[in-house]
């Protein structure tokens, strides 16, 4: 008999609240994966979801059960996996609903659908809760630095590559996504120049970062040109409102590639001769950069203790009617967190 499955439901475009109610269970394809949630962690692009409806994603359909961070135990493997997964391992992963418009894999219900290539092993030092926060950014990131029509950066590896003699411009170190990108660049070799608040700026530097800029300041593009004398750029990742442009202008006033991954739209022109791309974050999905991250890397660099879960997991609610109030209190706005719900 399968299990009983609950889900937080949106069930209609733009619908609120979220309606929490049965769910039907979903056996998991060859090369899927099924777990019992543990812990889901809360992303802008959920309650972005909710607000905006189809002037954010278009292709979803309704009902849904949004949501990608999980972190659980596994219950049940597909036939081409199983050398890899068994029940009871402890897993995070990634929920690929938004991009396959599939229920099943949405992050917000007691039983979810995974797909292998987005799932890593967690070692047990470290919670589930404390897990749920590396997914999207991690996905994102990786995107990002890695795939081969964006930055496209060597991998990362446990233990750390060797030195690139190169140099990464990441804008918001201290965002979900920049807390993953400069763990995963310095993992892969190459040095890391971020932005942040000064309130985060030990906190970047202890992801790794070597250099840091408070990007409110009125001299940060000619102090980061400044620094990137006599080095040689790999191009930038941009996260945030207003980060493309001065990211495109740096890259483009100093030595090296002409590039920036963009993890939000530019809001203007970028310079001539720069290059960009719109990261989406379930892209690796289907690539190469999926079993490189979370298959090759991300096991190893968690049981060494050499990737950190961050940015640190505020647990703010418990059980699925949680939820709702949990995307309210971050549409608030929240730094160097991730709003993490447990189950």
């Amino acid at each position: 008999m399968s299990p009983v499955n609950r889900a937080a439901w949106i069930t209609a475009e733009k619908a609120y609240p979220l309606e929490v109610k049965e769910a039907p269970y979903t056996s998991p394809k060859d090369n899927e994966i099924v777990i019992r949630n543990r812990a889901i962690a809360l992303n802008i692009v959920d309650y972005g979801r909710q607000l905006l409806g189809a002037g954010l994603f278009p292709w979803t359909t309704y009902p849904a059960i949004y949501g990608t961070d999980v972190a659980g135990e596994v219950v049940e493997v597909g036939s081409a996996v199983a050398g890899r997964f068994k029940p009871g391992d402890r897993v995070v992963g990634l929920g690929s609903e938004l991009k396959n418009d599939n229920p099943a894999e949405g992050a917000f219900q007691e039983y979810v659908v995974l797909q292998s290539q987005l799932v890593s092993h967690i070692p047990p030092t470290l919670s589930f809760e404390d897990a749920s926060v590396i997914p999207l950014g991690i996905s994102t990131a990786a995107c990002g630095l890695f795939q081969k029509d964006h930055l496209a950066l060597q991998f990362p590896t446990e233990p750390r590559a060797a030195p690139t003699g190169e140099t990464v411009l990441i804008w918001a170190g201290s965002s979900s996504v920049g807390s993953n990108a400069i763990q995963l660049a310095i993992a892969a070799g190459y040095e890391v120049f971020t932005t942040a608040s000064p309130k985060n700026f030990e906190y970047v530097k202890s992801l790794g970062a070597t250099q840091v800029w408070d990007y409110r300041s009125p001299t940060v593009v000619e102090d980061i040109v400044t620094a990137f004398a006599g080095k040689t750029s790999a191009g930038a990742l941009a996260i945030g409102d207003n980060s493309a442009v001065p990211c495109a202008e740096i890259v483009s006033r100093v030595d090296g590639k002409k590039f920036v991954s963009l993890a939000n739209p530019p809001s203007g022109s970028l310079p001539a001769g720069i290059a960009s791309k719109f990261i989406f974050g379930g892209d690796l999905k289907d690539n190469e950069v999926g079993p490189a991250v979370f298959e090759a890397f991300l096991p190893k660099a968690l049981a060494a203790g050499t990737f950190q879960a961050k940015p640190s997991a505020e647990v703010v609610g418990r059980g699925l009617e949680s939820v709702q109030q949990g995307l309210d209190d971050l549409k608030a706005g929240v730094s160097a967190k991730k709003f993490v719900i447990t189950l």
